[in-house]
C-alpha cells in the first residue's frame, strides 16, 4: 500500500482567542509549564506529544485544531495523499531548525498536517 509511513500524531495545534486564558487551562490540563512561551505561540511537550496554542489561528488562519502526523519524507507522503484524493493547503515549508511542515485537506475539507524533522 504505502512506501512512506507515518510516525504517528505527535503534534496538535489549537487556535485560541485568548492566549493567557488558554495557557492557564492547558498548563493545568497537562500538569507542566510550557516549553515554548511567546506572544505568538505557546507549546507544551508532554508524554511524547507536542501541544501548541496559536493565537487567533496564526498566519495560517486555523479555524479548528490541526493534528500533525510526523513522517520521514514529507514530499513522498504529500504525493501519496494527494494521489488518494487530498488537496494540498500549504506546501512544505521550513519553520526553523530544518523542520518542515505542510497541511492538506481530506475530501470533506478537514485540515490535516504533516511534519518532517531533520
Amino acid at each position: 500500500m504505502s512506501e512512506s509511513s507515518t510516525l504517528g500524531i505527535r503534534t496538535v495545534l489549537h487556535p485560541v482567542s485568548d492566549l493567557a486564558a488558554a495557557k492557564a487551562v492547558y498548563t493545568a490540563l497537562l500538569g507542566t509549564a510550557p516549553t515554548a512561551d511567546s506572544e505568538y505561540y505557546v507549546g507544551y511537550d508532554a508524554e511524547g506529544q507536542h501541544i501548541g496554542l496559536v493565537p487567533k489561528g496564526g498566519p495560517q488562519d486555523m479555524a479548528s485544531p490541526v493534528a500533525y502526523w510526523h513522517v520521514p519524507d514529507i514530499e513522498a507522503k504529500l504525493a501519496e495523499v494527494t494521489a488518494a484524493g487530498a488537496a494540498v493547503q500549504d506546501a512544505p515549508r521550513d519553520v526553523g531548525g530544518g523542520r518542515l511542515v505542510a497541511t492538506f485537506t481530506d475530501p470533506d475539507g478537514n485540515v490535516l498536517g504533516l511534519v518532517q524533522d531533520k
